[in-house]
Order: structure tokens, then sequence, then C-alpha cells
């Protein structure tokens, strides 16, 4: 009896939604600006913090067909300006190239989730080269984003595996040979900071003037914007809470620092994500927990419904506190400071 009455007040400790109505606030869709496609979990690395379990051993993969009900829905609903395409590694699908070029012809917004060393390691299975990848984003202006843990080459080999700021140091001067990073030619070159550890991300804004320091001094090295984004507590990395015995720590600092100015700010009031499959999700966290979208049934690229959608109510569950805490966390960075 005793276990079952502490297992309640954790499960209420961890209510995202008891923590919306204790503010009064009210989270329904805004709009559906960006269809973020995950095409697939294939991945050359596999990143201790990594939500989505990403590895080289993944074969999950979009299938054309999917791909292609993907860009009707991009063509018949010019509300969804923005594509953006994520992985795993998106450039280890075999359909990647014709996605950007077809979303490029109906006018869209293009951003690749892009992990750097995919250019330098190329695809871990078949050894086709991606050396090719800065000169086509390039060509198809697309807005590329990039991990980098870190602007120190011990920190971001600790997070994502040895050798791995070297070759994102090579891959990103690739990029700028293109024009990437230039404020004035429109190639937009976003990094992105995950914390190595269990804690809250610094000041996004002093973040980024650091990085920028830091890679032009000692690497020449030029990028746009600086993102940090929480480390969830699911999958690998919650597993490495659990193993550490942090979880409960963890999500004590992200409940403590709950920010109602970035909860109403949250990326799921303007986007959908869908999986590989073609399962459609209020975000990449909910699509990686299964917490698919369920209007009358749920709901998969082949049956879209707009109007169904944005009338839905978005589900939240206990993860949904790294997106709210402090200045928030979103696919786009911080969302207050």
């Amino acid at each position: 009896m005793r276990e079952n009455a502490l297992h309640l007040i954790v499960k209420k400790k961890y209510d995202f939604e008891e923590k919306l109505r204790e503010n009064k606030i009210d989270l329904p869709p805004l709009s559906i600006e960006t269809l973020q496609v995950n095409i697939t979990l294939k991945c050359n690395q596999a990143c201790l913090h990594c939500h989505v379990d990403s590895s080289p051993k993944r074969t999950e993969q979009m299938s054309k067909e999917t791909i292609d009900k993907c860009l009707e829905i991009l063509a018949t609903h010019p509300q969804i300006k923005n594509l953006d395409i994520t992985g795993g590694a998106p450039e280890l699908n075999p359909d990647f190239d014709y996605f950007v070029l077809e979303a490029k012809k109906l006018g869209k917004h293009i951003m690749v989730r892009h992990n750097l060393t995919v250019t330098i390691d190329g695809d871990p299975t078949t050894k086709e080269s991606k050396m090719y990848l800065p000169k086509f984003y390039a060509d198809n202006n697309v807005e590329v984003i990039s991990s980098l843990p870190y602007y120190q080459e011990y920190f971001t080999d600790k997070q994502r595996g040895r050798g791995v700021f070297q070759k994102s140091i090579d891959s990103l001067r690739m990029l700028n040979e293109v024009g990437y990073g230039d404020e004035n030619n429109g190639l937009i070159l976003d990094l992105v900071y995950n914390p190595v550890g269990a804690f809250l991300p610094a000041s996004q804004q002093s973040l980024e003037a650091d990085f920028k320091k830091e890679l032009w001094e000692k690497y020449q090295l030029r990028f746009n914007r600086l993102y940090t984004i929480t480390n969830m507590p699911i999958h690998r990395f919650k597993e490495w809470l659990e193993r550490t015995e942090t979880y409960d720590e963890y999500m004590e600092k992200l409940i403590n620092a709950f920010n109602p100015a970035a909860a109403e700010g949250v990326m799921c009031r303007s986007l959908l994500s869908v999986s590989w499959d073609g399962k459609i999700y209020d975000c990449d966290f909910n699509q990686m927990l299964g917490l698919q979208i369920f209007t009358k049934k749920p709901m998969t690229v082949f049956d879209f419904n707009y109007e169904e959608l944005m009338h839905r109510n978005i589900i939240f569950d206990s993860h949904c506190f790294g997106c709210t805490a402090g200045a928030g966390s979103s696919c786009g960075g911080a969302i207050s400071e």
C-alpha cells in the first residue's frame, strides 16, 4: 500500500499537465508552419545523449512512397512553409537528395539536421561518399543545422565519440568554403549545443558569443546562430541517467526551472513530426516515445487532415519539462531568454 502511495506521489510530481493547470496555461495548436520529417534512424554515429537511439546498425528508412506523400501534403497546404528533414543522419536515406530537390520546387524553406561527420564518414554500410553534401546544400539554399556539443575537442568527443570533433571541424570548413556562415549571402549555417551531462544549457546568447569567438580564433570558422537544446530524459539519455542514479535529480532540476513563458512557445504548437513509417506526432520527442496523434484514429501522412490536426489536443508527458525549463528548448533553440 505504501509503495502504491509513493508511486502516485512520484507520478504527480512529474505530471506536466498538472503543472500547466497550476499555472493556468492552456496550449492548443496555433498553426502548422513546419513539417519535420524523420526519414531514417540510421546514423554514422551513436551519441550518448541521442533520444532517437540512432546508430550505424539501425535499418529503418522512409520509403519513396511516404516521401511523395509528405511532398503532396506540402504542395496542398501553403500554410506549411518549412520542411525540416531529420534522422538519424537523414543523408543516409537513398531518397534524401530527391526529397530536397522536390521540396525546393515547391518553394518551401528546407532545413536539414546535419551531424557534420557524415560528410567525412560517408555511408557506414555502402561506403558511399558524402563529400558532395556541402555543394549540394549550397546549390539548393538549404539551411544547415549542425550538432557541435562544444568548441573543445575533449567535451565533443566525450559525448559523440573519438575523432568526432576533428571531423566536425573539417566539415565546417567545407561548408564555409562554399559560402555557409557568411552573413551576406543567405546560406545559413546554425550550430546546436547539447550539455555534456545532466544539467541545463547556459544562456544561448552568451554561448553563441563564446562559440563564435573560439571557432574563429582557433580555426577561422564562422556560422550564423547557435541553438541550445536541453537533453531530453528519454531513451539513451534517460538510460544513462538511470544507470548513474541521477534521473530523479535531473527531473527535479527541470521541474524547478519550469518557465511559463517558455511553455507558451513550445514547438508542438506550430510543428508536426512525421516518423520514418509515416505516422504523425506532436513533436520529435513524442515520436520517439510512440505517442502518436489520435483524432478519429491514429493519424498518418496517408490520411492527413489539416482541420482535425488544428483542433487536436496536444499530448504532453513528463519529458515536456525539458522543453519548458529555464529559457526553454525547441528544435529552434531557446524559446525565451
